[in-house]
């Protein structure tokens, strides 16, 4: 299992906790399994995060 597929299954495991809570709570876990999914992919390397940091300037 990739790294970035391992962090969606926790955001969406997290929006499954949360969507007890009501919609709102369903909508932020869905929001924090899109994240996961996107540092698992950057720690593959498969996409680069670097370039959303401010003040991140690589010369």
């Amino acid at each position: 299992m990739s790294t970035s597929l391992a962090g969606l299954f926790v955001g969406l495991l997290l929006t499954v906790i949360a969507a007890i809570g009501g919609f709102g709570w369903l909508v932020l876990g869905l929001l924090l399994g899109a994240v996961g999914y996107a540092v698992g992919a950057h720690l593959e390397g498969r996409i680069d995060l670097r370039n959303l940091v401010p003040g991140n300037s690589r010369g």
